[in-house]
């Protein structure tokens, strides 16, 4: 995974190709839009695969530790990123970033953003106690990782 410097921000397009709220009920279609869209989008089966495992990691952490919910942007301009937010009170980023080495496996968790950073070409995370946006890129073939 490449770490981009602070000030690095994805791109965004004009329109979302999904916008979307979602709670546990809504996990199934999410992630089946997602990965609809996501094929129309230059990735060849393999990572569209990687790309559906590491979104949706995002959107059960939201689910698990944001407080039950949140939203979901996916974006093509250049490069296809997904944003997931919550308004969940937020957490110490320094305790999972950067991790190189797999982290060890706990009651809580622990796993989920690691396997999202082998998963996507960036990981860009903003947290405090007003929420969670966290913002991915998808690794294809033309991209270094």
């Amino acid at each position: 995974m490449v770490n981009p410097p602070l000030d690095h921000h994805a791109p965004t397009a004009r329109r979302p190709l999904l916008s979307t709220s979602f709670t546990l009920a809504d996990l199934n279609r999410v992630r089946h839009e997602v990965e609809a869209l996501s094929r129309g989008c230059g990735l060849d089966p393999d990572e569209v695969q990687n790309w559906i495992i590491a979104v949706n990691e995002l959107m059960i952490n939201v689910i698990r530790h944001g407080g039950g919910g949140g939203g979901l942007r996916l974006l093509l301009d250049g490069q296809l990123t997904c944003e997931v937010t919550d308004q969940g009170r937020g957490f110490n980023t320094a305790r999972y970033f950067p991790c190189a080495e797999r982290p060890p496996l706990s009651d809580t968790g622990g796993m989920g953003l690691w396997v999202v950073g082998q998963m996507a070409d960036y990981l860009l995370v903003d947290s405090g106690s007003a929420g969670t946006a966290i913002r991915i890129a998808a690794r294809t073939g033309g991209t270094s990782g």
